[in-house]
């Protein structure tokens, strides 16, 4: 009954929506459209620890990913591994390096589609074999120090991927928690043996080896796994087997923890995080046996996202720092903080990870993914900052819209930092009109990576627009306390923060402030459905996967604990917290024309947020289109439902920022 009705919504939009999708059929549209999805993503990357190799897990067409080791030093050939047959592509990635940098672990779905194993392959002749024969959700691999077992993360008889992001489980009938645990397990390298080491009723979410073999940090939690990240521990754990003892309860949440080179130690990031996997705070470290967590970064400007140990009492980090990354190291004896690289560009090392680095063991050599507004993502490996490129799979692709140039501006007490993309066709002699993106999180930021087709605002940049990026409040890249500058205050400061910038670039640059629109997903979806509520400075709106109304929100989404740090309570007991910043609670302001799309079974911003806030502004009769795609989740899978959203995203646009002001002068055949 749920899809039956969620598919009609959609059906219906998409013939009533006609007019503004035709409005998005322009010239150039269709080739700005495929060369965002001609982009080849790199997953993964992962410097052997002698440095002498890197691996990476390249993004294939469809469904397919392919996992390729080569020399770090840019010489040599590079060598496809693969546990399937020879030409056959299946699902393959999660690689870590064995301790002596012989053999390379990784998972694959080559003997049944979906279901992945682990296996092993040996570097000298390439030939795999299956370490496993499970059913569920495996998950994040590491050897041992001494070689001899690999961990991972396995969810037995798992109904769905592990995760709040992809679609959630329909439900019918009788409804009851179903629970199932991602727990620790370690298998024998050489017998093939896998035994779950880790509590039935824990679930666990990251892990660590100790130096010695014996001993497993690990974060964790009781209960369902989308929601309790937010609230999980720090535990050790012996390899094993036996009572998992508690070392840490942090105020915040945590994340990437990582035991000293003498065993003494465990240091982790903890801050107010909104996603799983998003690091940014401060850089904590805690003995090992337990005790007194020491905050080891206070006040530092920036938000550190990995870390890995270089001594016992040195660590080497990665930051978002300005709206940048970095790289910088930590002395625990002083506290000094040496910078050792910072760019405008975005350098990663896996899924889930938008900053992060891969280190040999000696320190001296690394891999990372390289990207920027200016060069898509390859692969790099050598000391930090004086990387070789290692893969060319993009070198075909050339940047589609315009300069990019970072701004900072002031609101108040608050200095704020976004980007903002230029025109591709610049004339300063023109006027242009300009769209706002809003990023999630909050605890996320706008940087300068390449554009990705998923929600991607570029293509407005190809068309003739300004796109401001900006980093509010509540963002990463400016310390912890700016990070919670927005907790019990969404949509207040931050939001004058994304005003004072809009301010600005109208003052300095030729923008037309009658034609300026506003749009995000997530997060970026709710501070859109807040802006209509608030202002009229917007002539347009599209809001993707936003939040209506916090109260009835609280009871509806798979992650409720994530509003505990934001809120500092339940809507049970303050419900006042909540209703100040829904958007529902302002809604006979709106005079905005928005377009509101959103996946059907989306766990993290359910579509039932965006009906209610559709059923709204069609009562009072402010223009606005419903978009609902069949069995997407929080992000959105089918390409046909990318492209969809893109045409309609700048359909819109068109109809309420161009065309209605004129034939867009900015726009010729050639789509600039």
């Amino acid at each position: 009954m749920k899809r039956k009705s969620a598919v009609s919504v959609w059906l219906a939009v998409l013939a009533v929506a006609g007019c503004a999708a035709q409005a998005a059929d322009r010239a150039g549209m269709a080739s700005a459209i495929d060369s965002l999805f001609a982009l080849h993503s790199i997953a993964q990357t992962e410097i052997s620890p002698d440095g002498k190799q890197v691996a990476w897990v390249e993004m294939l067409g469809g469904e397919g990913t392919a996992i390729r080791v080569a020399p770090a030093d840019g010489s040599g050939q590079t060598v496809r591994l693969s546990a399937a047959a020879s030409g056959h592509d299946c699902a393959e990635g999660r690689i870590a390096w064995s301790p002596d940098s012989k053999h390379l672990a990784f998972l694959s779905d080559a003997e049944s589609a979906g279901q992945a194993q682990l296996y092993m392959t040996d570097i000298a002749d390439s030939k795999s074999r299956a370490l496993t024969h499970l059913k569920g959700s495996l998950d994040a691999p590491q050897w041992s120090p001494d070689g001899k077992g690999i961990a991972f993360l396995f969810i037995e008889n798992a109904p769905r991927a592990a995760g709040p992001l992809g679609p959630m489980t329909a439900e019918t009938g009788v409804i009851k928690d179903a629970v199932f645990e991602q727990r620790l397990t370690v298998v024998d390298v050489a017998g093939g043996d896998s035994r779950q080491i880790s509590p039935a009723d824990m679930y666990v979410y990251e892990y660590d080896w100790s130096p010695d073999n014996k001993t497993f940090a690990l974060l964790s939690a009781k209960g369902a796994g989308d929601a309790n990240w937010y609230v999980a521990q720090l535990f050790t754990l012996p390899a094993a087997g036996g009572d998992m003892k508690a070392i840490y309860k942090p105020k915040l949440q945590i994340g990437v923890p990582h035991w000293s080179p003498d065993g003494k130690n465990i240091a982790f990031i903890s801050g107010i995080m909104s996603d799983e996997g998003l690091n940014g705070g401060d850089i904590f470290v805690v003995p090992a046996s337990g005790g007194v967590a020491r905050n080891v970064t206070p006040k530092i400007p920036s938000s550190p996202a990995s870390l890995e140990w270089l001594a016992p009492d040195r660590i080497l980090f990665t930051q978002v720092i300005d709206g940048e990354n970095g790289v910088a190291t930590l002395d625990l004896t002083s506290g000094k903080v040496t910078p050792l690289w910072q760019g405008p560009e975005v350098i990663s090392r896996s899924w889930g990870v938008f900053t992060g680095i891969s280190l040999s063991s000696d320190g001296m050599s690394t891999a990372v993914v390289r990207q920027s507004f200016t060069h898509p993502p390859e692969v790099w490996a050598g000391p930090i900052g004086q990387w070789k490129q290692i893969t060319r799979v993009n070198d075909s692709l050339k940047p589609n819209w315009g300069e990019v140039k970072s701004l900072h501006w002031v609101n108040g007490d608050m200095k704020v930092q976004g980007w903002l993309m230029y025109p591709k066709q610049y004339d300063p002699a023109k006027r242009y009109p300009m769209v706002v993106s809003v990023h999630g999180g909050p605890g996320f930021t706008n940087m300068p990576n390449w554009p990705t087709s998923f929600y991607d605002q570029s293509i407005l940049s190809t068309l003739g627009y300004f796109v401001l990026y900006p980093n509010p409040r509540g963002s990463f890249g400016a310390g912890e306390a700016f990070t919670a500058g927005n907790v019990k205050d969404f949509g207040y400061g931050d939001f004058k923060d994304i005003l004072a910038g809009v301010d600005q670039v109208v003052k300095a640059l030729p923008v037309d402030n009658d034609r300026v629109g506003i749009t995000g997903w997530s997060y970026g979806g709710y501070m859109t459905m807040w802006a209509v509520t608030q202002t009229q400075r917007f002539h347009a709106a599209v809001a993707g996967a936003g939040l209506a109304n916090l109260q009835s929100y609280y009871g509806q989404n798979d992650i409720d604990e994530w509003m505990m740090p934001f809120f500092g309570a339940t809507v049970y007991d303050d419900p006042a917290v909540y209703a100040k910043s829904s958007p529902m609670t302002f809604i006979k302001s709106v005079k905005t024309p928005t377009l509101i799309v959103v996946g059907e079974r989306d766990g993290e911003c359910p579509m039932p947020q965006s009906r209610e806030f559709w059923h709204a502004l069609k009562t009072l009769n402010v223009p606005t289109e419903f978009v609902v795609y069949a069995n997407e989740g929080h992000g959105i899978g089918d390409p046909a439902h990318v492209r969809d959203i893109i045409q309609r995203m700048v359909g819109w646009f068109d109809q309420y920022l161009v065309d209605q002001a004129g034939e867009n002068p900015h726009r010729a055949g050639d789509g600039s």
